[in-house]
């Protein structure tokens, strides 16, 4: 059998409402005002697109080994680099084998479901495909799409073995269906106008292409138990539902009222937070959209009952910190420059070729351990840290990404530069051995305290005069919502 083996999500913890974008900018705007209700997402001032593309990776792969992936997929309209494989440096973090393959699908913001039609193409070959999809899209102030976007990520392990959920339809159409775009060089979409979309595009594209691969399936639309498709126009799915003769009870609860509209991310994110609660035998039809669409239907197996996700989709939403401070999240998505100092001045640039030699140190945080006295060291070091036992060339590699650490110390550091003030940094001692220097990230209030439960997540560090964004693992606090992994 092949199919959906695990699936993963990550939303940042910040959430800003959106009635704090209308009191900014309603002055302006005054139709703002009618979309007030509700918060969304928003990366914090570290993370983007291959950060939560990472973490949704993280939480879809602790059941399953990583040696048998075959492929990485990351599919995205907001990639970070447009000449630097994205899905590369994914794949050294996931710290995936240097044979995996991987690909970068962007373009469309159907890019999610085509990836995953694509993976579950490729299981005939037996190829396991690690799918992830996220989005980190701008829009300008005082404008609808801000209020309407979300910042997430999801993922999905798709291969061989005993599925969650198995394939039984899928068609796609590509139609040159023109409802937003941005050039290449451009930093925001520009839509066209919202009737026009929902009545030739949703009313019209979709529902012929979900009847016809019901028809297709065998399949009457008063079976399906979940429809999986949400736009920026809330309200369009259950009309469009009822339209094809979909249950109103089938229709996923909508995501924009928590999340927001979360690109390529939303529909996979959609599939992780139904097969949460799907049983067996289920039906769910999962469309994608953008330049045509996309839809698949899938079936609930009894491998899927009963299942425990490594984070799940409902602790991450209840995860979460208010951001009532529009000019810090306007800041945070660089629709805003601030007089950074001159110590914002201090360009670091990483060579390229150091970054190969030690990419595993770096990206994967591989550290080190002694194979003849037990201590573990970061970074990795061929001469050990063992007192009284100075060994040589006796150091293996160790993963310390996935292990619990505790802080050991910390610094409030108000003086350094930091787009979040103050930049908070210390020790922390991995469970099993190992300390390293850290950022901390995601604080809570109102600060850390030594001894605290932390994991290790991977962000952005800093972008430099070259463009050149350097990432690295920082460590955020354990919370009921986010209890970490070991290995």
């Amino acid at each position: 059998m092949a199919g959906i083996l695990s699936y993963g999500s990550y939303l940042p913890m910040r959430r800003l409402p959106r009635q704090v974008i209308a009191d900014a900018t309603s002055w302006f705007n005054g139709a703002l005002s009618g979309l007030g209700r509700g918060e969304r997402s928003v990366a914090n001032w570290d993370e983007d697109t291959l950060t939560m593309a990472v973490e949704a990776c993280r939480n879809c792969l602790p059941e399953a080994g990583r040696d048998a992936i075959g492929q990485l997929v990351l599919a995205s309209t907001t990639l970070p680099f447009a000449d630097r494989q994205n899905a590369g440096i994914a794949k050294e973090a996931l710290l995936l084998s240097d044979r995996t393959h991987t690909l970068d699908i962007t373009g469309s913001q159907r890019g999610g479901t085509s990836g995953l039609i694509a993976a579950l193409e490729a299981t005939v070959s037996g190829k396991t495909t690690l799918l992830a999809a996220a989005d980190r899209r701008h829009a300008p102030a005082a404008s609808a799409a801000q209020m309407i976007n979300g910042d997430a990520g999801a993922a999905l392990l798709v291969g061989p073995g005993e599925p969650l959920a198995e394939l039984v339809c899928a068609r796609s159409m590509s139609v040159d269906f023109v409802d937003r775009f941005r050039a290449s060089d451009a930093r925001h979409d520009y839509e066209w106008e919202g009737r026009w979309i929902r009545e030739e595009g949703y009313m019209s594209l979709v529902t012929q292409l979900v009847t016809e691969t019901l028809g297709e399936a065998g399949l009457r639309a008063e079976e399906v138990d979940h429809f999986l498709f949400e736009t920026p126009m809330p309200g369009v799915e259950a009309r469009l539902a009822k339209a094809l003769g979909i249950r109103a009870g089938a229709v996923a609860r909508p995501l924009f009222l928590e999340v927001g509209y979360t690109g390529c991310a939303h529909p996979l994110l959609q599939l992780a937070a139904t097969l949460e609660r799907a049983t067996a035998g289920e039906v769910i039809c999962l469309v994608g959209f953008g330049q045509g669409c996309d839809v698949l239907l899938l079936r609930v197996t009894a491998a899927n009952d009963g299942r425990k996700p490594a984070a799940r989709f409902q602790d991450q939403l209840a995860r979460r910190k208010v951001e009532t401070n529009y000019t810090r999240f306007l800041y945070f998505s660089g629709e805003l420059e601030f007089e950074e100092g001159m110590r914002a001045e201090l360009d670091i640039k990483t060579p390229p070729s150091m970054l190969y030699r030690d990419r595993k140190t770096i990206l994967g945080l591989v550290g080190g351990k002694c194979r003849e006295t037990g201590v573990v060291q970061y970074p990795r070091s061929d001469v050990s840290v063992a007192g009284n036992a100075r060994t040589r060339g006796t150091q293996e590699d160790y993963p310390l990404a996935d292990r619990i650490a505790r802080v050991r110390s910390f610094t409030a550091d108000y003086l350094a530069y930091s787009p979040d003030p103050p930049s908070c940094y210390g020790i922390v001692e991995f469970e099993g051995g190992g300390r390293m220097i850290a950022d901390f990230t995601d604080l809570p209030e109102p600060s850390l305290e030594v001894g605290q439960a932390v994991r290790m997540v991977f962000r952005l560090k800093r972008t430099d005069q070259r463009g050149f964004r350097h990432y690295f693992w920082k460590a955020v606090p354990v919370t009921d919502q986010n209890t970490g992994r070991q290995d």
